[in-house]
């Protein structure tokens, strides 16, 4: 797992950043992103270069799970997206998980949520992904 620390905002009354943490694990076909806290334009290169590390094998569908992500801004929005147009190149799809609050929101209003399918679960999202053969 990767982490990465994070202090408050200078001149913000948002609390301190949550620190974006990012693991994953390969299934069959499914390769299961988590990230966990903020992602935002101090942090996001490591979530792509997390992404590009963990997509040994680039055929695999992406599972983000997204349940403990607590903040996204558009950076963060861009790396998945990103990600989508690198999957489709190998007749793969992204698949989001459980974004709550901001993220779930952000999702919402830029319009991404209808070009990628977002699930209740992660496990809902591994299943959908499995009963997708890439191609």
């Amino acid at each position: 797992m990767v982490a990465s620390g994070g202090a408050g905002r200078p001149g913000s009354d948002r609390p301190p950043m949550t620190p974006l943490t990012m693991s994953h694990r390969h299934l069959p076909g499914v390769t299961v992103i988590e990230v966990c806290g903020e992602v935002d334009a101090t942090n996001h290169t490591r979530l792509r270069e997390h992404v590009r590390q963990a997509r040994a094998r680039p055929a695999d569908h992406v599972v983000f799970d997204l349940s403990a992500m607590t903040f996204m801004d558009s950076s963060g929005l861009h790396a998945l997206l990103a990600c989508h147009q690198e999957a489709r190149t190998h007749d793969a799809r992204v698949y989001l998980a459980a974004p709550q609050g901001a993220p779930a929101r952000l999702l919402e209003i830029t319009g991404v949520d209808a070009h990628l399918p977002v699930y209740p679960t992660a496990d809902a999202a591994v299943a959908a992904a499995a009963a997708d053969p890439p191609g």
